[in-house]
Parts: structure tokens; C-alpha cells; sequence
């Protein structure tokens, strides 16, 4: 039951008939885990408290500093130094004292995961970690819990749900870990796209505590800020083999396990392969500066330069089998982890050792 002052304070949401007092009494009765406090972590807490969320837990173990202010916008000056769940819960109980807020000063890891989020019914992921992702997922998976998944990188934000009611899950769309090389630390990021994308995940978290609207299910947003622009990649669930192995005592090592196959992760292919595929409907993909030589052109080849690969996504295509390519193939195994390493896509592949040396006559 709402108090009269919850009734009051929440008028506004009250009114609209998709949330009504049931569902203000379910957001009351909820219990939702917070992985991480930064970026996405600040907007997500503020609209999960000030919407009445009744009970939240956040991890993180990091300690605010200077460079996290822009963004990070439940920290001041006066927090610096400080760790972060202690001054979000500072804040956040400013903002609305009858939510519960639960904070550990600690690391999601493969020891902690299982038991902290079998005890919530909703996990968002506010990290900048692909192994904490996969992490959160395998024990989502394991406990049949949603997760909400938001991703920064430079202009460009995701979200997705995965695990919703037998929905896709992260390794359906991301199935092998790739190699992390970029997160806002050393790729940059404008303060207010966290904002945004932490809004969305708000979003469609009280969407799934309440049950109203379309739940961005089997579906990942991709919203770029540089040029306004939207896209919505469709995916659905597969049987992973990986699922069939999870117990709260071998998450470790199905995490452990997806980190260290670089073989595997880079998706490089031979040259035989690679000649066979020719005559498959594909994208080819020439990421050598545009003048260079030797000229290989083959039809469905588009030009897009190494350095250029990330924003230039909106190029490539997401239904069909991609081969990037380069004299050497070292700038196409670079372009395929930046590709990987942010989340982008799942069906790319690079010329191992490049078009120079193809043999001539086996490419007519």
C-alpha cells in the first residue's frame, strides 16, 4: 500500500493508466541491482529513486575523481576521493529517503555474482567492462533474471533487455568476448550521452517492473548523437552451449574461458576460405587507404579506411557475412577488434595475411 504522501509524491505517474497505484505499489515492492555508479550508474539511480523504486542495490568499487564530474552527475567536488557508492547513496536518499539503498564497496565478480543477483528480480548493467557483461549475463542466465544493457562509445549509445521472459541474451547477439581496448577513458566521451542512454535503460527498466509498453526485447538501439540519427539491430535467442554449464560455482570459469581464445575471437580467415566465399552474398570490406595498391575489387566492395571504421558503422551491413580486407591484414584485424571490442557486430571476419598474397590467378 502507498502512503498518502507516496500517493502524493508519485501523482504524476499515478495518473498515467499504464502505471496507475498497482503499479506504483509494484515499483514500491521491487528489488533492483545497479552495476555501477558512474556514467550510466548516475542517471539510472536518480530516475529508479525518484520514480519510487522501493529497493536498490549498487556495486562499484571505485573512488570518484575529478575527470568523472561532466558525467557522473550525483558527485560534486566534495566527493572526490570518496567512494562512489557511499556518495550516491548520500544523494540519492536526499532525493527520495523512502527507497532502500543498499551499497557494496566491491567488484561484481565470479564469487559475489551468483549469490547477489539471485536475491533482485531486475539487474541493469552500467559498467564499461565486457567481462562484468558477460558475467552479469551468465548469472542472469542461471537465475532466469532480466538484465538491462547500456554501452557509451565516443557519439554513440546502446541499449538493449536481454533474458526477458525467455528472451535473447547478450551472448545471443555478442556470443565470444572480443579484446577490450576501448572504454571513456581512452576513447573520450561528451558528458550528456551516459545521461541519455542511462534514461533509456530507466526506461525500460520500470517498463519490466510494472509490465507496460513494447520492452526492447530481441532488440539493440543503437543512437548516435553526432548526427541524430537511430538504428535498431533485430536478433534472436540461440541455444548457446555455454548455458548448459552454468552453476554458481563455475561462473569463473565460463567467464575465464571466453577471455582467453584469441584465435577464435579474432574471426580471422585463410585465403582458401576467403576465395570461396567470393561467390556467396556477402560484404567486402577494403579498409586500405583509397589509392592504395594492388587494386582487388570484387563486386559488393565498398572502401572504408582503418581509421575511419567507426564511424563509418551505418556502412556495413548487419544481415549478411562481412570480410574486411587489407594488403597485410593487420589493419583489417585492427578494424574487426575496434569493431568487436565496442559490441557493434557479431558477423564480421578479416583476411588473415592480407590480398597481397593471394595468388593472382585464383581470384579471376
Amino acid at each position: 500500500m502507498l502512503s498518502k504522501e507516496e500517493s502524493i509524491q508519485y501523482s504524476r505517474q499515478i495518473q498515467l493508466k499504464e502505471v496507475g497505484n498497482k503499479g506504483q505499489e509494484l515499483l514500491k515492492a521491487s528489488k533492483v541491482l545497479v552495476v555501477g555508479a558512474g556514467g550510466l550508474g548516475c542517471p539510472v539511480l536518480i530516475h529508479l529513486t525518484t520514480c519510487g523504486v522501493g529497493n536498490i542495490t549498487i556495486i562499484d568499487d571505485d573512488l570518484v575523481n575529478l575527470s568523472n564530474l561532466p558525467r557522473q552527475t550525483l558527485y560534486d567536488h566534495s566527493s572526490i576521493g570518496k567512494p562512489k557508492t557511499e556518495q550516491a547513496i548520500k544523494k540519492l536518499k536526499l532525493l527520495n529517503p523512502s527507497t532502500t539503498i543498499k551499497g557494496i564497496n566491491a567488484k561484481l565478480n565470479a564469487s559475489n555474482a551468483s549469490e547477489i543477483i539471485k536475491s533482485v528480480e531486475l539487474v541493469i548493467d552500467c559498467t564499461d567492462n565486457l567481462s562484468a557483461r558477460y558475467l552479469i549475463n551468465d548469472a542472469c542466465v542461471l537465475h532466469n533474471k532480466p538484465f538491462i544493457y547500456g554501452g557509451v562509445f565516443k557519439h554513440e549509445g546502446q541499449i538493449a533487455v536481454f533474458n526477458y521472459k525467455g528472451s535473447a541474451t547478450y551472448r545471443c547477439l555478442f556470443e565470444k568476448q572480443t579484446l577490450e581496448t576501448t572504454n571513456c577513458e581512452n576513447s573520450g566521451v561528451m558528458g550528456f550521452l551516459p545521461t541519455i542512454i542511462g534514461a533509456y535503460q530507466a526506461n525500460e527498466a520500470l517498463k519490466v517492473l510494472v509490465g507496460y509498453g513494447q520492452v526492447l526485447k530481441n532488440k539493440l538501439l543503437i543512437i548516435n548523437s553526432l548526427n541524430v540519427q537511430t538504428n535498431i539491430i533485430e536478433f534472436s535467442r540461440i541455444n548457446h552451449p555455454r548455458y548448459k554449464q552454468l552453476s554458481p560455482n563455475n561462473l569463473k570459469a565460463s567467464i575465464t574461458e571466453t577471455m582467453h581464445c584469441e584465435n577464435q575471437l579474432s574471426h580471422e580467415i585463410d585465403h582458401s576460405t576467403f576465395i570461396k566465399l567470393l561467390n556467396e552474398d556477402i560484404q567486402l570490406i577494403d579498409v586500405r587507404e583509397p589509392n592504395e595498391q594492388p587494386k582487388f575489387n570484387p563486386p559488393n566492395t565498398i572502401n572504408i579506411p582503418a581509421k575511419l571504421i567507426l564511424k563509418s558503422i551505418d556502412k556495413i551491413e548487419k544481415n549478411k557475412r562481412v570480410i574486411l580486407f587489407c594488403n597485410s591484414g593487420k589493419r583489417s584485424k585492427n578494424a574487426l577488434l575496434a569493431l568487436k571490442s565496442n559490441s557493434y557486430f557479431n558477423n564480421i571476419m578479416s583476411l588473415k595475411n592480407g590480398i597481397s598474397s593471394l595468388e593472382h590467378e585464383k581470384i579471376q
